[in-house]
């Protein structure tokens, strides 16, 4: 056995809770011994019994594998301030833990975790502080206790404080009885997890709650892949995959007939919805299948007309010519009266087509009614976009419907807006461009703002990606049949000379695009290994697209459809950080999740998050214009600050907004240098560099190069193999998407026939 104060945190990886760190076991002699191992809620200054066994270190010292351990606090004055030094209370360094010491010696943790307010005697230390030190303390130590507990059954630190935050002191009772509820509440802990936990508490191989939790988890990832249910017979057989234990089969039979069970138990508990789609009988999770339903009932309400004769079109129509001066072709006027007669219009068309043209003569013709409007889109950068072409004011969906940071879990579901149906939105007309990117529930959050009345407009280009969340929205509108939809055909901007539109357009047709690199607009660059493509990116980034569009290398986009591999995001971030941001004795960075972070990355948001605070400066930085809370995935920006002794990142993204970043937080950012092109929706770059040379034909299809190249504003550099372009033109097979939004519309249309 091995004892002793821990001296120093010599390397701890957060992901998983492997640390190495060194315990001083005599102090007389300045002995110390170093501990590597999977401990759990370790600092410096802490008292630590481990059990386990020497090993040889081909480089090292002769190292101490952990296999058990125990930590206590510290009792010794100079092991106190060493503690309080480590980081381990926000807010204290190692000035402050010293006249803290000093002050209170021996009885240091007793007033800390009985009399924090006697910490205010403290200069620097007020009395606000000092009680937040206080509760900080009683945290950390509850914390360390649940991550030792939980460490028991191989969880992480990381995720071990996200138990612990969601359960907080009931953690201990789930997990003893029920630990696949973690799967159902807590992002990152999946079924695998709560399988294992279960197994190590004992709980057999055919508990009921080990199948309702197979089957409701598979629901859930379903969701993360895009869809709102499954088939019956693909969800059996992917919770099977999930059930069957290593080494084999548990029941002869296998394990359909108990899964029909539980399904026919989640049923008769209306926590799963069955129903016939099309042939084929889908299982909803309820929260689904209402939103789903909720939202073909929303959608119809606000199906109205409003009768519009000739002559007042003709007026209305004159009066447009004279005060724009735009010229509109004939579906360019028939999308203006559909939108003027109707109270739910779709718009839809690819690039060039004019859609911003519409929208602008839309927005004229009901300004000139003396109708209030509001304009929004998915994104910031999209709403920025949309604010830039029509000169009037727009911004996200979520701002709009007024997010009040009300979120009680991480489902997109639980999202609580303050404009809903009881405190609609004050318009006549609402615009939202982008709708291809709008998921199932921000769909369903935006109608119940909308009281029926209001002209609600459409408009996207239903050839773009999905949404990343859940559902199919905008095809589900258009394919339903049920409300006016205009599609814009005739290509304008290809007039102006674009290839960057016209190989759009040929792409969407299933025609390849002209590659002869006679364009002035898009280019492809052949390049046969990956090395070679990644050294072509890095100069193309980094000096020759910034001159050649007149942009910042940072505005420069590399899209790739992959995460892994040498051409995945992954890669192409450390390699362009590397180029575009090296490593500066003047530069602070900080490490988090083997990501390095460094003053001046381009950084992006991975997830929504609701509760994260931003804010709008003043031109001096100082005075806050306007402040609010939601950043969301995709969401980009800079690191401006890194604060190693606050532990916080500050960032300003795209849209002036400021957002500081507590250093436990930054699973949520990632470099974005590169970004895949489904994170790119929404946004356009002044140029797009494509690096693609090999991958899977399941990622490599025609609706993804259509989207990537459709970001471009300025140029499109295709950096690799022109052969593969071709292939991925000829695969029109994009991933299915089980979706009944189609079908809830239809259904009801039919009830109330």
């Amino acid at each position: 056995m091995i004892e002793g104060y821990i001296d120093k945190i010599i390397y701890r990886n957060e992901e998983n809770g492997y640390t190495v760190l060194s315990v001083m076991v005599d102090e007389k002699l300045d002995l110390t011994q170093v501990l590597v191992g999977y401990i759990e809620g370790a600092a410096e200054g802490l008292y630590i019994q481990a059990e386990g066994e020497e090993v040889e270190h081909p480089y090292y010292e002769t190292q101490y594998k952990v296999t058990a351990y125990e930590l206590r606090m510290p009792a010794d004055s100079d092991s106190m301030e060493r503690y309080l030094a480590s980081g381990a209370i926000k807010g204290i360094g190692p000035v402050l833990a010293m006249h803290i010491v000093k002050k209170f010696k021996k009885d240091t943790f007793r007033i800390i975790e009985f009399e924090p307010e006697r910490l205010a005697e403290i200069k620097g230390i007020s009395e606000r502080k000092a009680r937040e030190i206080g509760i900080q303390f009683h945290e950390t130590q509850d914390i360390r206790q649940a991550m030792m507990f939980l460490g028991k059954y191989g969880i992480n630190a990381r995720l071990a404080v996200k138990i612990y935050n969601e359960y907080g002191e009931k953690l201990y009772k789930i997990i003893e009885e029920n630990p696949y509820k973690l799967a159902e509440d807590i992002a990152g802990v999946g079924f695998r997890i709560a399988d294992e936990i279960a197994r190590r508490a004992g709980i057999g191989l055919d508990s009921e709650f080990r199948v309702r939790s197979a089957v409701i988890y598979t629901l859930s990832q379903s969701g993360g892949l895009g869809h709102m249910y499954l088939p019956k017979d693909m969800l059996i057989r992917k919770v099977s995959g999930f059930l069957v234990p290593e080494g084999g089969d548990m029941f002869e039979g296998g394990y359909e007939e108990v899964i029909e069970q539980q399904l026919m138990a989640l049923q008769l508990e209306r926590k799963i919805i069955l129903k016939e789609i099309d042939g084929t009988l889908a299982v909803y999770g309820s929260a689904q299948y209402h939103t789903e339903l909720n939202t073909a009932r929303m959608l119809l309400d606000l199906n109205l007309s409003y009768p519009l004769s000739e002559s007042e079109w003709q007026i209305a129509l004159e009066r447009l010519k004279k005060k724009s001066e735009i010229e509109l072709d004939e579906l360019q006027q028939k999308a203006v009266r559909q939108a003027a007669a109707s109270g739910l219009v779709i718009i839809t068309g690819g690039p060039g087509t004019g859609k911003t043209t519409v929208i602008n003569t839309i927005i004229r013709y009901f300004e000139q009614e003396g109708l209030e409007l509001r304009l929004a889109a998915p994104t910031g950068r999209a709403a920025k976009r949309m604010t830039e072409a029509t000169g009037y004011q727009a911004q996200t969906i979520h701002r709009l419907l007024e997010l009040n940071g009300g979120v009680e879990t991480d489902s997109e579901a639980g999202i609580h807006f303050e404009r809903n149906a009881q405190n609609p939105l004050e318009a006549d007309v609402v615009i939202i461009d982008e709708m291809s990117m709008v998921d199932i529930y921000l769909a369903h959050a935006l109608l119940e703002a909308v009281v029926p009345g209001t002209h609600l407009i459409l408009v996207g280009d239903v050839n773009q990606l999905p949404s990343v969340g859940p559902g199919n929205v905008l095809k589900d509108i258009i394919h339903s049949g049920a409300f006016p939809v205009i599609e814009l055909s005739t290509v304008y901007r290809q007039e102006e000379g674009s290839d960057i539109v016209m190989n759009a357009h040929r792409i969407n047709h299933g025609e390849y695009p002209v590659m002869n690199n006679k364009s002035r607009d898009f280019f492809l660059l052949p390049r046969a290994n990956p090395q070679a493509v990644i050294e072509e990116v890095g100069k193309l980034v980094s000096v020759k697209m910034p001159k050649y569009v007149q942009a910042k290398p940072y505005e420069v986009q590399v899209l790739t459809p992959m995460r892994q591999g040498e051409l995945g995001v992954e890669n192409l971030n450390r390699e362009m950080q590397r180029i575009l941001n090296p490593p500066d004795g003047k530069k602070q960075e900080y490490e988090s999740h083997n990501t390095i972070f460094r003053e001046g990355d381009k950084v992006m948001q991975i997830k929504n998050n609701y509760k994260l605070e931003w804010a709008v400066y003043d031109a001096s930085g100082y005075f806050e214009q306007e402040k609010g809370m939601g950043i969301f995935n995709g969401d980009i920006g800079v690191i401006r600050e890194i604060d190693s002794y606050a532990q916080e990142v500050k960032v300003l993204m795209d849209d002036e907004r400021v957002v500081v970043y507590d250093f436990k937080m930054l699973e949520e950012l990632e470099l974005a240098y590169a970004i895949t092109i489904h994170k790119s929706q929404g946004s356009e770059y002044p140029a797009v560099v494509l690096p693609i040379l090999n991958g899977p034909r399941v990622l490599l299809h025609r609706n993804l190069l259509y989207t990537a190249i459709t970001r471009a504003k300025k140029c499109v550099v295709i950096v690799g193999n022109g052969y593969k372009i071709h292939e991925m033109v000829d695969n029109a097979d994009e991933q299915k998407r089980y979706s009944g939004l189609q079908w809830a519309i239809c259904e009801q249309m039919r009830g109330e026939e």
